[in-house]
């Protein structure tokens, strides 16, 4: 908790607009999705409208690559403190997930605003959300930890980050829905990037009333069981080097 409010404060220190910008940033981008995918490629968002739509696939896609692209590198911006102070290191990664959620939590009045300016509320289902945040938690801690113990042995990585994350955004049925994905694909897909069945629940729980699809549920909870217990394996074993390579 320390670190992440030390990494929030600094962050937001000198800016003009402050916390503001955790918001803005998931906001252009649902202006940018809305002017090229709604007209052009005319997506189909079962009668919901398409701010919306995008919108609340923004917010935890948002939480997902704000967690990767600050938790990724944290151990090697981090190495004066590991060399000097023993503690835990995996509360490094964890604590830019804890800087991810509050910018996720930033972002939430806008999504109350955008409902309004809708003329429409979220639906009861959306007590489904907190099991969800739960799955996508897991599985982004894992990838996280994974990543960020991988870059201090491979800083190329890092280069690699910020268009891997471009490209997630683009495979990850956030502007569009998972009826983009074909049929045959949907399912092995689900496990490897468990937030294409995350973000569709957020959309069935949020938007039109209905449970999460039970199947795509259990997959996207196998793929974040296996990454989150991967994930902090690797980072285990990796973990005796950090502080002479960092």
């Amino acid at each position: 908790m320390t670190l992440t409010e030390r990494e929030i404060r600094a962050r937001y220190k000198q800016a003009v607009l402050g916390y503001a910008w955790a918001a803005l940033n998931p906001l252009l981008l649902m202006v940018v999705f809305t002017v090229f995918f709604e007209g052009i490629a005319d997506v189909d968002t079962g009668g919901v409208p398409y701010p919306l739509f995008s919108y609340v696939a923004l917010v935890p896609w948002t939480f997902f690559a704000q967690s990767i692209a600050f938790g990724g590198p944290i151990l090697v911006n981090e190495r004066d403190l590991i060399s000097k102070v023993a503690f835990p290191r995996e509360t490094l990664p964890l604590s830019a997930i804890g800087v991810a959620a509050f910018h996720a939590a930033m972002s939430l009045p806008a999504l109350a605003v955008l409902f309004a300016l809708e003329g429409t509320a979220p639906h009861w289902t959306s007590i489904w959300i907190p099991v969800l945040l739960a799955v996508q938690t897991l599985w982004t801690a894992g990838l996280v930890m994974a990543i960020s113990a991988v870059l201090v042995y491979w800083r190329d990585l890092r280069q690699a980050l910020p268009a891997l994350l471009q490209l997630g955004l683009f495979a990850t049925p956030v502007a569009y829905g998972i009826e983009a994905i074909p049929d045959r694909l949907l399912r092995p897909y689900t496990v490897l990037n468990p937030l294409v069945g995350i973000i569709d629940g957020y959309r069935r729980t949020v938007l039109y009333g209905e449970a999460p699809q039970s199947d795509l549920l259990a997959l996207s909870t196998l793929g974040a069981i296996l990454v989150a217990g991967g994930g902090y394996a690797l980072f285990k074993r990796l973990e005796g080097g950090f502080a002479d390579v960092a």
